[in-house]
């Protein structure tokens, strides 16, 4: 087997209410054929069901493309990871490390994933240190960090000398290979909704994840559209990492993934992972997403409990309301709901704020996770009564 050193590249207006290993260039993720899912450990350490450790969490809510076996994070050591993210039990169990979570195993899991998206977006010392024993014990390795570790020289080496892949899922093709919006997004026929957020590391790719299964469950075609590491690692057909792709390429690269996305599924709905806020000021992806995908609607995310936004002390975050007008005056486009990240909320609480904040902003207002799809499907109906729905093909 030759060592591949892999990058990914990757209508209407609602109702208001032992050589040098090869490198490829343009290897997007597919989703893997059930007999064909390779089983991943996903590193995690000090980090789980923690903001950013928001790469894990989403693929132990959600992955299509890695069979996830096991989570390395030693502060949770023998914790369920469903129990611990969401209190539901799942079948994945967290171990103290990597000895650990072979040990467990009856054959080498295929893939170790890095499964943290820290601020710095760099590998620390120590895992570093995991990542070169990974490779020793001849594991494939998934990275979404900023810092490619197939261009790490030691990283590199190890994985040619063992003959293992590095995967680094926000390595952009090159720019000569990038194309720039040119308005065929215009042309797509499905319905086009963006799920934005107030921050980023807040739920919007798990909100867009259930409504998606929804959608498709009732029989309405739905694709998402992956627009980070985390959305590509779980198996998203069509999507680019937005915040490694050049500025100048970002609406364009994100139009041809859509329009890609229309012409091979031709779908009913086209969902539009979000990232970060268009408010926030340390990050501009919300912006290209707006302009590159042209939504015909916006769900917008939002923690009432967060006090400001992470990893930025010193910065209240917004409210709904505020971030609700900038959305509508940055783009021809309408928010149709809101959805909550019920982070440090009781149950009272939740129930009190979506009662609250519906009747405030006058739209509908749930959460993904502790209230049903059905009300996620609801949000879409009320603004688009006259979306097609075909013969159910599962229960919700």
């Amino acid at each position: 087997m030759k060592t591949e050193i892999q990058t990914v590249d990757t209508v209407r207006r609602p109702v208001r209410g032992a050589q040098a290993p090869p490198v490829i260039l343009d290897a997007p993720a597919q989703p893997f054929s059930l007999t064909q899912i390779p089983p991943a450990v996903v590193y995690c350490e000090g980090n789980f069901a923690k903001i950013d450790g928001k790469t894990a969490n989403g693929l132990v809510r959600n992955s299509e493309a890695y069979k996830i076996v096991s989570v390395i994070d030693s502060t949770h050591s023998g914790e369920n990871a469903g129990l611990v993210l969401e209190d539901v039990i799942n079948d994945v169990p967290i171990v103290e490390s990597l000895k650990t979570a072979i040990a467990r195993e009856t054959s080498m899991p295929d893939t170790f994933i890095y499964g943290m998206a820290p601020s710095t977006g760099r590998l620390s010392p120590a895992d570093r240190g995991v990542v070169l024993d990974a490779i020793a014990r001849g594991m494939n390795i998934v990275s979404g960090l900023h810092e490619y570790l197939s261009d790490d020289p030691e990283i590199a080496q190890a994985a040619s000398d063992r003959q293992v892949t590095i995967r680094d899922i926000r390595k952009p093709k090159a720019s000569k290979d990038m194309r720039l919006f040119d308005g065929s997004v215009a042309n797509v026929a499905a319905l086009r909704i963006a799920v934005l957020g107030t921050d980023c590391a807040i739920g919007k790719r798990t909100t867009a994840t259930v409504l998606a299964r929804a959608l498709n469950a009732k029989g309405i075609k739905t694709v998402l559209v992956g627009t980070g590491q985390t959305g590509l690692m779980q198996g998203a057909k069509y999507g680019v990492a937005m915040d490694a792709v050049p500025p100048q390429f970002c609406c364009g690269e994100l139009e041809g993934a859509i329009v890609e996305a229309s012409e091979a599924e031709q779908p009913d709905v086209i969902l539009i992972e979000g990232q970060g806020a268009l408010s926030h000021p340390a990050f501009c992806t919300s912006a290209f997403i707006l302009r590159g995908s042209q939504p015909d609607a916006v769900i917008l995310q939002h923690a009432p409990k967060r006090v400001h936004r992470c990893d930025f002390p010193n910065m209240p975050m917004p409210t709904p309301a505020s971030e609700i007008a900038l959305i509508e005056a940055f783009s021809d486009t309408k928010v149709i709901g809101v959805t909550l990240n019920h982070e440090g909320m009781s149950e009272a609480e939740i129930a009190k704020t979506i009662a609250a904040q519906s009747k405030e902003l006058e739209l509908p207002v749930t959460d993904a996770l502790s209230r049903p799809a059905a009300h996620l499907l609801a949000m879409v109906a009320a603004a688009y009564p006259g979306l097609q729905q075909r013969t159910p093909v599962a229960a919700i």
